[in-house]
Parts: C-alpha cells; sequence; structure tokens
C-alpha cells in the first residue's frame, strides 16, 4: 500500500525482524531534515502536532528531544513520560506501592502519576511513541542502542542526550492518540518481558552488573509476592490463569537473566 500510494516516500522492508532501535536507525540513515521523528505505527498525530513540535524544538535550540502530550482512543490522558529506571523505581513497583499510593510524589516517581500532564517541563525521558530529537543532537550522541530490542531504547537515548547537556522536554501544545499495543501485541506473551528486560539492560548499562543483578532479585521477589494472589485470582476472574503464567515467565525471567528475541513481531517503528 505504501508503495503504492505514496511512491515518493522511501520505504524499508526488513526481511526479518531487527527490533525497534536497529529499524529507526536504518530510517535515520535515509534522512536528512533537521529534526528525526519516532512515530510508531498506532499513533495518530491531531491537528497540526507535527508542525508544533518542530517550532517548539525550533525555539529551544538547547532542547536535544521533545515528545507530545498523547491521549487513549477515548480522549483521555496517556502518560507518556517517566524518570529513569532505577532499583528505587523498581522495588516500588515490585511492592506494588506505585498503584497503591499513585499521587504521592515518591511512590509515583517513575510514571509521573502524581503529575496532571498539563503543562511543558524538562523531564528524564519522553516514550518513542511519538519523539522528535534534532539530528544535531544525534550526531552528537550517536544513534539509538541496537542492544534494546524493544522498550527503554528511548530512555537510554534521552539519558546519553543528557550526558552532554541536551535538555529534554515534554510539550502538550502537539497531541496525538496512542492506540497503545498495537504492534507489541504481535510479541505475544513476551510483550512486558521485554519491558523488563529493557529496564535491565538499562540499569546494567548505566549502573553496572551489580546493579542489574539486584534489579533481576527485586523483580524475581516481586514475581514470588504476586504468584500466590494471582493463582487465587485464577479462581475468580477470566484473565487470572493468564496473567498467572506471565507471572512465572517473569520469574524465570528473572533467575536467567536472558531472554530470547521474538522473529515473529514487526519492527515497532
Amino acid at each position: 500500500m505504501v508503495a503504492a500510494e505514496y511512491p515518493q516516500a522511501k520505504l524499508i522492508r526488513n526481511r526479518t525482524n531487527v527490533g525497534f532501535a536497529a529499524a529507526c536507525n536504518l530510517a535515520f540513515k535515509l534522512s536528512s531534515g533537521r529534526h528525526f521523528l519516532l512515530l510508531n505505527t498506532d499513533t495518530i498525530l491531531l491537528d497540526q502536532a507535527l508542525k508544533s513540535l518542530v517550532d517548539f524544538m525550533d525555539a529551544h535550540p538547547g532542547v536535544g528531544a521533545a515528545g507530545c502530550r498523547l491521549l487513549n482512543r477515548d480522549g483521555t490522558l496517556q502518560r507518556s513520560c517517566s524518570c529513569f529506571p532505577s532499583l528505587l523505581t523498581e522495588l516500588l513497583d515490585a511492592l506494588y506501592l506505585s498503584k497503591l499510593f499513585p499521587k504521592s510524589r515518591l511512590f509515583g516517581k517513575y510514571s509521573m502519576t502524581y503529575w496532571d500532564f498539563d503543562e511543558a517541563r524538562e523531564v528524564d525521558f519522553v516514550g518513542g511513541s511519538c519523539l522528535i530529537v534534532r539530528r544535531e543532537a544525534i550526531m552528537e550522541v550517536g544513534l539509538l542502542d541496537e542492544s534494546f530490542f524493544m522498550y527503554t531504547e528511548e530512555a537510554d537515548w534521552c539519558y546519553r542526550l543528557q550526558q552532554h547537556g541536551w535538555s529534554v522536554y515534554y510539550y502538550p501544545g502537539a497531541q496525538a492518540i496512542h492506540l497503545g499495543g498495537e504492534s507489541a501485541q504481535q510479541c505475544g506473551k513476551d510483550m512486558h518481558l521485554h519491558l523488563y528486560a529493557g529496564r535491565n539492560l538499562f540499569i546494567r548499562k548505566h549502573r553496572g552488573r551489580s546493579a542489574a543483578a539486584a534489579h533481576r532479585s527485586i523483580v524475581a521477589l516481586g514475581a514470588m509476592g504476586r504468584l500466590p494472589v494471582y493463582a487465587a485470582r485464577r479462581v475468580l476472574h477470566r484473565d487470572g490463569a493468564q496473567v498467572l503464567r506471565f507471572q512465572a515467565r517473569l520469574l524465570k525471567w528473572a533467575m536467567r537473566g536472558r531472554l530470547d528475541q521474538p522473529t515473529s513481531m514487526e519492527a515497532r517503528s
């Protein structure tokens, strides 16, 4: 369809699933604009969102990357920026404190659930569903790290941008609908495992192997604590068995420290 209806587009057809970071890097090498936009296939830009993002970047030369306000299918807010993964944020997640106390600045730290997302502000990182990055900044810090197959690659990119003096911003003046998980669903049962694996890789890369091992221990303890809860839930809820199986796979990953990459899922780009 793209080749037939948009012959002016440069269309990349990978024979295998190379992962989100690797696919985006291929696209960047064919691009030439002063800004580079990551945009998921399940994302719909609203009004003049792209122009608004470009105008924001042009007006703020110190900003290396920026993300827009994301909305769910029904128009409600979808939280699109977070703080960098750490042992603290993973412990709060494992203990479910982030879910029990979302309005707390401490317990809601990772997903910034204490904040209303109504104003522009500097953040740690913005999700890759809709992320505009300055070419000048990319040329300075390098491309996405292809060690990340899916998830957390944008956190690593934003971290490196900030290490080089660039700021990262959330900008609600541009809006988009993110249907969410449309591509990731093709990854099936491993979808959320990649989220944990990506966070672990981030921690290992920027905090060291000992911190990564500690992270896996935290995830394992969290999974073990949830297994009996979801075992009981299996009797009462239709999705209980599925969630129970996921916790078992999560525990297995935490103890192995390795996750095989899927081959059937299309890259998120």
